[in-house]
Protein backbone atom coordinates (compact mmCIF):
# COMPACT_ATOMS: atom_id res chain seq x y z
CA UNK A 1 0.00 0.00 0.00
CA UNK A 2 1.05 3.58 -1.00
CA UNK A 3 0.48 6.82 0.63
CA UNK A 4 -0.58 8.93 -2.95
CA UNK A 5 1.30 12.48 -2.27
CA UNK A 6 -2.04 14.97 -2.28
CA UNK A 7 -1.18 16.99 0.96
CA UNK A 8 2.40 18.16 1.65
CA UNK A 9 3.52 16.51 4.90
CA UNK A 10 6.52 18.65 6.95
CA UNK A 11 8.71 17.67 9.58
CA UNK A 12 8.90 21.02 11.37
CA UNK A 13 10.91 18.90 14.68
CA UNK A 14 13.04 16.56 16.12
CA UNK A 15 14.33 14.57 18.68
CA UNK A 16 16.65 11.56 19.78
CA UNK A 17 17.95 9.86 22.52
CA UNK A 18 20.73 7.21 21.71
CA UNK A 19 23.47 5.45 22.78
CA UNK A 20 25.46 8.66 20.71
CA UNK A 21 23.76 11.20 23.32
CA UNK A 22 20.52 12.42 24.59
CA UNK A 23 19.76 14.91 22.08
CA UNK A 24 19.65 14.73 18.14
CA UNK A 25 22.29 17.07 18.16
CA UNK A 26 24.49 14.60 19.89
CA UNK A 27 23.03 11.84 17.30
CA UNK A 28 24.00 14.12 14.67
CA UNK A 29 27.57 14.47 16.01
CA UNK A 30 27.65 11.23 16.46
CA UNK A 31 26.99 9.98 13.41
CA UNK A 32 29.50 12.36 12.12
CA UNK A 33 32.27 11.32 14.21
CA UNK A 34 32.69 7.55 13.53
CA UNK A 35 31.19 4.47 15.14
CA UNK A 36 31.23 3.52 18.59
CA UNK A 37 31.70 0.26 19.43
CA UNK A 38 29.03 -1.44 21.78
CA UNK A 39 29.63 -2.10 25.59
CA UNK A 40 28.82 -4.93 27.89
CA UNK A 41 24.95 -4.42 29.41
CA UNK A 42 25.04 -5.37 32.89
CA UNK A 43 22.35 -8.20 33.96
CA UNK A 44 22.06 -9.51 30.30
CA UNK A 45 25.11 -12.02 30.92
CA UNK A 46 23.15 -14.03 33.23
CA UNK A 47 21.36 -15.18 30.20
CA UNK A 48 23.79 -14.23 27.06
CA UNK A 49 27.84 -14.69 27.80
CA UNK A 50 29.36 -11.89 26.31
CA UNK A 51 26.26 -10.39 25.65
CA UNK A 52 26.82 -6.72 23.97
CA UNK A 53 24.41 -3.91 22.69
CA UNK A 54 24.36 -0.15 21.98
CA UNK A 55 23.22 1.17 25.30
CA UNK A 56 22.10 4.52 26.47
CA UNK A 57 24.98 5.32 28.98
CA UNK A 58 23.41 7.28 31.43
CA UNK A 59 20.80 4.66 32.01
CA UNK A 60 16.79 5.44 31.63
CA UNK A 61 15.67 8.66 30.43
CA UNK A 62 15.01 11.43 32.56
CA UNK A 63 11.74 12.42 33.01
CA UNK A 64 12.47 15.96 31.76
CA UNK A 65 8.80 17.04 33.27
CA UNK A 66 9.75 16.44 36.90
CA UNK A 67 9.09 13.44 37.94
CA UNK A 68 12.83 11.83 38.52
CA UNK A 69 13.66 8.40 36.43
CA UNK A 70 11.77 7.00 34.34
CA UNK A 71 11.55 3.43 36.44
CA UNK A 72 11.62 5.24 39.91
CA UNK A 73 10.19 3.55 42.75
CA UNK A 74 6.02 4.27 42.29
CA UNK A 75 6.62 5.17 38.58
CA UNK A 76 6.12 2.24 36.46
CA UNK A 77 7.65 3.85 33.29
CA UNK A 78 10.30 1.62 31.88
CA UNK A 79 13.23 2.82 29.76
CA UNK A 80 11.49 3.02 26.36
CA UNK A 81 8.72 5.29 27.84
CA UNK A 82 11.35 7.43 29.56
CA UNK A 83 13.57 7.37 26.11
CA UNK A 84 10.17 8.37 24.35
CA UNK A 85 9.23 10.90 26.40
CA UNK A 86 12.92 12.70 26.65
CA UNK A 87 12.55 12.71 22.46
CA UNK A 88 9.22 13.83 22.25
CA UNK A 89 9.76 16.66 24.32
CA UNK A 90 12.67 18.03 22.28
CA UNK A 91 10.70 17.52 18.92
CA UNK A 92 8.01 19.55 20.48
CA UNK A 93 10.73 22.38 21.70
CA UNK A 94 12.43 22.09 18.58
CA UNK A 95 9.28 23.00 16.46
CA UNK A 96 8.04 25.24 18.80
CA UNK A 97 4.35 24.10 19.79
CA UNK A 98 2.12 26.16 21.75
CA UNK A 99 0.30 24.13 24.49
CA UNK A 100 -2.67 24.74 22.53
CA UNK A 101 -1.72 22.80 19.19
CA UNK A 102 0.21 20.17 21.44
CA UNK A 103 -3.08 19.45 23.28
CA UNK A 104 -4.81 18.96 20.21
CA UNK A 105 -1.95 16.81 18.28
CA UNK A 106 -2.25 13.15 17.48
CA UNK A 107 0.59 10.46 19.02
CA UNK A 108 1.46 7.98 17.26
CA UNK A 109 4.32 5.87 18.37
CA UNK A 110 5.90 2.28 16.87
CA UNK A 111 7.55 0.04 19.34
CA UNK A 112 8.45 -3.96 19.18
CA UNK A 113 8.73 -4.58 22.59
CA UNK A 114 7.80 -2.01 24.65
CA UNK A 115 8.95 -1.44 28.64
CA UNK A 116 9.87 -4.95 28.35
CA UNK A 117 12.20 -4.31 31.41
CA UNK A 118 8.99 -3.70 33.19
CA UNK A 119 7.26 -6.90 32.40
CA UNK A 120 9.97 -8.84 33.50
CA UNK A 121 10.25 -7.00 36.70
CA UNK A 122 13.61 -4.79 36.39
CA UNK A 123 11.74 -2.00 36.77
CA UNK A 124 10.80 -0.89 40.57
CA UNK A 125 7.45 -1.03 41.18
CA UNK A 126 6.87 -3.17 38.12
CA UNK A 127 6.63 -6.81 37.18
CA UNK A 128 2.65 -6.15 36.35
CA UNK A 129 1.64 -7.11 32.94
CA UNK A 130 1.70 -4.06 30.19
CA UNK A 131 1.79 -4.36 26.72
CA UNK A 132 3.82 -2.24 23.94
CA UNK A 133 0.59 0.01 23.50
CA UNK A 134 1.30 1.77 26.99
CA UNK A 135 4.38 3.59 25.14
CA UNK A 136 2.01 5.67 23.26
CA UNK A 137 -0.49 5.91 25.83
CA UNK A 138 1.47 7.14 28.63
CA UNK A 139 3.54 9.62 26.21
CA UNK A 140 -0.11 11.20 25.27
CA UNK A 141 -0.92 11.23 28.55
CA UNK A 142 2.22 12.96 30.14
CA UNK A 143 2.24 15.57 27.28
CA UNK A 144 -1.75 16.27 28.24
CA UNK A 145 -2.12 15.43 23.87
CA UNK A 146 -5.87 14.97 23.70
CA UNK A 147 -6.40 13.91 20.15
CA UNK A 148 -5.98 10.69 17.91
CA UNK A 149 -3.00 8.33 20.45
CA UNK A 150 -2.12 5.18 18.04
CA UNK A 151 0.48 2.24 18.67
CA UNK A 152 2.29 -0.10 16.36
CA UNK A 153 3.90 -3.11 17.56
CA UNK A 154 4.67 -5.17 14.32
CA UNK A 155 7.95 -5.85 15.38
CA UNK A 156 11.17 -3.95 13.22
CA UNK A 157 8.96 -1.87 11.00
CA UNK A 158 7.01 -0.63 13.57
CA UNK A 159 7.50 3.19 13.80
CA UNK A 160 8.30 2.85 9.96
CA UNK A 161 4.42 1.62 9.88
CA UNK A 162 3.81 4.71 12.63
CA UNK A 163 5.06 7.51 10.03
CA UNK A 164 2.44 5.84 7.36
CA UNK A 165 -0.50 6.35 9.92
CA UNK A 166 0.58 10.27 10.41
CA UNK A 167 0.88 10.32 7.25
CA UNK A 168 -2.35 9.48 6.25
CA UNK A 169 -3.81 11.56 9.18
CA UNK A 170 -2.84 14.86 7.95
CA UNK A 171 -3.33 13.90 3.89
CA UNK A 172 -6.88 12.43 5.37
CA UNK A 173 -7.24 15.88 6.91
CA UNK A 174 -7.91 14.16 10.23
CA UNK A 175 -5.21 15.91 12.13
CA UNK A 176 -3.13 19.04 11.17
CA UNK A 177 0.03 18.32 13.58
CA UNK A 178 1.50 14.56 14.63
CA UNK A 179 3.88 13.41 16.96
CA UNK A 180 5.11 10.16 15.70
CA UNK A 181 8.17 8.33 16.40
CA UNK A 182 9.60 5.04 17.87
CA UNK A 183 10.88 3.71 21.30
CA UNK A 184 13.17 0.79 22.96
CA UNK A 185 14.52 -0.30 26.05
CA UNK A 186 16.69 -3.25 26.05
CA UNK A 187 15.89 -6.00 28.75
CA UNK A 188 17.23 -8.99 29.13
CA UNK A 189 14.19 -11.64 26.88
CA UNK A 190 14.93 -10.32 23.70
CA UNK A 191 18.72 -10.27 22.92
CA UNK A 192 18.90 -13.77 24.61
CA UNK A 193 16.40 -14.88 22.05
CA UNK A 194 18.27 -13.46 19.19
CA UNK A 195 21.50 -15.07 20.64
CA UNK A 196 20.07 -18.39 21.31
CA UNK A 197 18.87 -18.32 17.41
CA UNK A 198 22.50 -17.74 16.58
CA UNK A 199 21.61 -14.43 15.25
CA UNK A 200 23.62 -12.33 17.40
CA UNK A 201 27.40 -10.66 16.30
CA UNK A 202 29.56 -10.77 19.25
CA UNK A 203 31.65 -8.18 18.04
CA UNK A 204 29.61 -5.42 16.80
CA UNK A 205 26.82 -4.73 14.44
CA UNK A 206 29.05 -4.51 11.03
CA UNK A 207 26.23 -4.47 7.84
CA UNK A 208 27.46 -6.22 4.37
CA UNK A 209 30.82 -7.02 6.45
CA UNK A 210 31.98 -10.11 4.71
CA UNK A 211 32.70 -11.54 8.68
CA UNK A 212 29.20 -10.41 9.97
CA UNK A 213 27.65 -13.08 11.92
CA UNK A 214 24.48 -11.42 12.99
CA UNK A 215 22.99 -7.87 14.62
CA UNK A 216 23.52 -6.38 17.81
CA UNK A 217 21.03 -4.65 18.96
CA UNK A 218 20.34 -0.88 20.58
CA UNK A 219 17.75 1.23 22.23
CA UNK A 220 16.55 4.48 22.87
CA UNK A 221 13.73 7.02 21.04
CA UNK A 222 13.32 8.95 17.84
CA UNK A 223 10.47 11.43 17.41
CA UNK A 224 9.32 13.68 14.69
CA UNK A 225 6.79 16.37 13.91
CA UNK A 226 5.07 16.28 11.25
CA UNK A 227 2.49 18.92 10.18
CA UNK A 228 0.75 19.81 7.13
CA UNK A 229 1.41 23.12 5.18
CA UNK A 230 -1.12 24.89 6.95
CA UNK A 231 0.41 24.09 9.99
CA UNK A 232 4.17 24.44 9.21
CA UNK A 233 3.14 27.83 7.68
CA UNK A 234 6.07 30.36 8.66
CA UNK A 235 8.14 27.25 11.06
CA UNK A 236 12.12 26.26 9.79
CA UNK A 237 11.30 22.75 8.13
CA UNK A 238 13.76 19.83 7.95
CA UNK A 239 12.33 18.47 4.35
CA UNK A 240 9.16 16.59 3.42
CA UNK A 241 7.97 12.86 3.79
CA UNK A 242 7.23 12.61 -0.04
CA UNK A 243 6.01 9.38 -0.08
CA UNK A 244 5.62 6.22 2.41
CA UNK A 245 4.67 2.45 1.49
CA UNK A 246 4.32 -0.20 2.76
CA UNK A 247 3.77 -4.18 2.00
CA UNK A 248 3.60 -7.85 3.10
CA UNK A 249 5.21 -10.68 2.16
CA UNK A 250 3.81 -13.44 5.25
CA UNK A 251 6.84 -15.73 3.53
CA UNK A 252 7.94 -17.31 7.31
CA UNK A 253 7.21 -15.72 10.78
CA UNK A 254 11.54 -14.26 10.89
CA UNK A 255 13.02 -14.94 7.87
CA UNK A 256 12.74 -12.69 4.49
CA UNK A 257 11.40 -13.87 1.36
CA UNK A 258 14.84 -14.68 -0.11
CA UNK A 259 13.30 -13.61 -3.65
CA UNK A 260 12.37 -10.21 -2.64
CA UNK A 261 9.31 -9.45 -4.75
CA UNK A 262 7.44 -7.41 -1.83
CA UNK A 263 10.90 -5.83 -0.66
CA UNK A 264 11.08 -4.48 -4.27
CA UNK A 265 7.22 -3.81 -4.44
CA UNK A 266 7.23 -1.31 -1.39
CA UNK A 267 10.40 0.53 -2.76
CA UNK A 268 9.13 0.88 -5.96
CA UNK A 269 5.46 2.33 -4.08
CA UNK A 270 7.56 4.26 -1.89
CA UNK A 271 8.94 6.24 -5.09
CA UNK A 272 5.74 6.15 -7.48
CA UNK A 273 3.97 7.82 -3.87
CA UNK A 274 6.75 10.74 -3.73
CA UNK A 275 6.49 11.25 -7.62
CA UNK A 276 10.34 10.45 -7.65
CA UNK A 277 12.83 8.22 -10.19
CA UNK A 278 15.18 5.66 -8.55
CA UNK A 279 17.88 8.65 -10.39
CA UNK A 280 16.66 11.32 -7.73
CA UNK A 281 17.57 9.54 -4.81
CA UNK A 282 20.99 10.70 -3.15
CA UNK A 283 21.35 8.22 -0.46
CA UNK A 284 19.74 4.86 1.06
CA UNK A 285 19.55 4.55 4.10
CA UNK A 286 18.84 0.54 4.63
CA UNK A 287 17.24 -1.70 6.99
CA UNK A 288 20.61 -3.07 7.05
CA UNK A 289 21.00 -5.67 10.35
CA UNK A 290 24.39 -7.51 9.86
CA UNK A 291 22.32 -10.87 9.30
CA UNK A 292 23.92 -12.62 6.47
CA UNK A 293 20.44 -13.05 4.37
CA UNK A 294 19.19 -9.70 5.44
CA UNK A 295 22.00 -7.90 3.70
CA UNK A 296 22.66 -9.94 0.65
CA UNK A 297 18.12 -9.98 0.05
CA UNK A 298 18.01 -6.28 0.66
CA UNK A 299 21.55 -5.74 -2.34
CA UNK A 300 19.44 -7.62 -4.19
CA UNK A 301 16.57 -5.57 -3.87
CA UNK A 302 18.62 -2.61 -4.40
CA UNK A 303 19.83 -3.85 -7.53
CA UNK A 304 16.64 -4.57 -8.79
CA UNK A 305 15.20 -1.63 -7.39
CA UNK A 306 18.33 1.06 -9.19
CA UNK A 307 19.21 -1.19 -11.68
CA UNK A 308 22.87 -0.28 -13.30
CA UNK A 309 22.52 3.21 -10.85
CA UNK A 310 23.12 0.54 -8.06
CA UNK A 311 26.88 0.84 -7.81
CA UNK A 312 26.78 4.71 -7.58
CA UNK A 313 23.96 5.03 -5.00
CA UNK A 314 25.01 5.81 -1.85
CA UNK A 315 23.96 3.89 0.99
CA UNK A 316 24.30 4.79 4.84
CA UNK A 317 24.55 1.98 7.59
CA UNK A 318 23.05 3.74 10.57
CA UNK A 319 23.07 0.47 12.52
CA UNK A 320 26.40 0.28 12.86
CA UNK A 321 26.35 3.84 14.85
CA UNK A 322 23.24 2.70 17.67
CA UNK A 323 22.62 -0.80 16.76
CA UNK A 324 19.74 -2.47 15.71
CA UNK A 325 17.00 -0.51 17.55
CA UNK A 326 13.91 -2.59 16.68
CA UNK A 327 10.50 -0.84 16.27
CA UNK A 328 12.62 2.37 16.77
CA UNK A 329 14.78 1.84 13.38
CA UNK A 330 12.59 3.47 11.13
CA UNK A 331 12.37 6.61 13.31
CA UNK A 332 15.91 6.67 13.48
CA UNK A 333 16.39 6.76 9.95
CA UNK A 334 14.39 8.98 9.51
CA UNK A 335 15.46 11.64 11.48
CA UNK A 336 18.53 10.92 9.98
CA UNK A 337 16.91 11.84 6.65
CA UNK A 338 15.57 14.95 7.98
CA UNK A 339 19.23 15.78 9.70
CA UNK A 340 20.86 14.93 6.30
CA UNK A 341 18.46 17.09 4.19
CA UNK A 342 18.88 20.18 7.10
CA UNK A 343 22.73 19.71 6.40
CA UNK A 344 22.79 19.03 3.23
CA UNK A 345 25.40 15.98 3.26
CA UNK A 346 25.66 12.04 4.47
CA UNK A 347 28.04 11.31 6.92
CA UNK A 348 30.78 9.18 6.80
CA UNK A 349 30.09 5.58 6.72
CA UNK A 350 32.35 3.38 8.93
CA UNK A 351 35.20 2.05 6.70
CA UNK A 352 34.20 -2.06 6.14
CA UNK A 353 37.00 -4.42 6.86
CA UNK A 354 36.48 -7.11 5.27
CA UNK A 355 33.77 -6.15 2.23
CA UNK A 356 31.42 -8.61 1.13
CA UNK A 357 31.83 -8.96 -2.52
CA UNK A 358 27.99 -11.00 -2.42
CA UNK A 359 26.73 -7.88 -1.70
CA UNK A 360 29.09 -5.21 -3.63
CA UNK A 361 26.83 -1.52 -1.81
CA UNK A 362 28.55 1.22 -1.72
CA UNK A 363 28.94 2.63 1.12
CA UNK A 364 31.11 5.99 1.27
CA UNK A 365 34.15 5.74 4.19
CA UNK A 366 34.09 10.19 3.38
CA UNK A 367 31.14 12.59 3.86
CA UNK A 368 28.70 13.23 0.56
CA UNK A 369 27.75 16.55 -0.42
CA UNK A 370 23.53 15.69 -1.05
CA UNK A 371 23.39 17.07 -5.01
CA UNK A 372 20.12 18.93 -5.88
CA UNK A 373 18.78 16.61 -8.79
CA UNK A 374 19.67 13.46 -6.20
CA UNK A 375 18.40 14.63 -2.57
CA UNK A 376 16.13 12.73 -1.65
CA UNK A 377 16.40 10.13 0.94
CA UNK A 378 15.04 6.58 0.47
CA UNK A 379 14.61 4.46 3.92
CA UNK A 380 13.56 1.08 4.12
CA UNK A 381 12.53 -1.08 6.98
CA UNK A 382 11.63 -4.88 7.60
CA UNK A 383 9.95 -6.94 9.94
CA UNK A 384 9.47 -10.42 11.71
CA UNK A 385 6.15 -11.70 9.61
CA UNK A 386 7.16 -10.25 6.72
CA UNK A 387 6.31 -6.84 7.29
CA UNK A 388 8.25 -3.95 5.40
CA UNK A 389 8.06 -0.46 4.65
CA UNK A 390 9.53 2.79 2.51
CA UNK A 391 9.74 6.02 2.69
CA UNK A 392 11.13 8.76 0.33
CA UNK A 393 12.31 11.85 2.33
CA UNK A 394 13.61 15.17 1.09
CA UNK A 395 14.54 18.91 1.45
CA UNK A 396 12.34 21.53 0.68
CA UNK A 397 13.79 23.47 -2.73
Amino acid sequence: MATVSTTDVFVTGIGAVSCLGGTAGEFWAGLNAGAPLPVPVPGLTEYVPDALAYRVSDGPAEDAGGAGHAGDAGDARGRATGFALRAAREALADAGLSPAVTADMAVVIGTAGGDGGVREGRVPGGGSWRTPFSVAAAVGGALGSFGTNISVSNACAASGYALSVAVDLIRRDEADTVLVGGAEGLAWVPPAAFDRLGATDPERCRPFDARRRGTVFGEGAAMLVVQSARAAAGRPVYGQVRGTAWSCDAHHPTALDPEGSQLVRVARDALAAAGRAPDGIGCVIPHGTGTPPNDEVEYRVLREVFGERVADTPLFSLKTFIGHTAGASAAFAAVGAALMARHGRVPANAPLQYPDPSCPVWLPPTPLRLAPHRSDVLINAYAFGGSNFAMVFGGVR
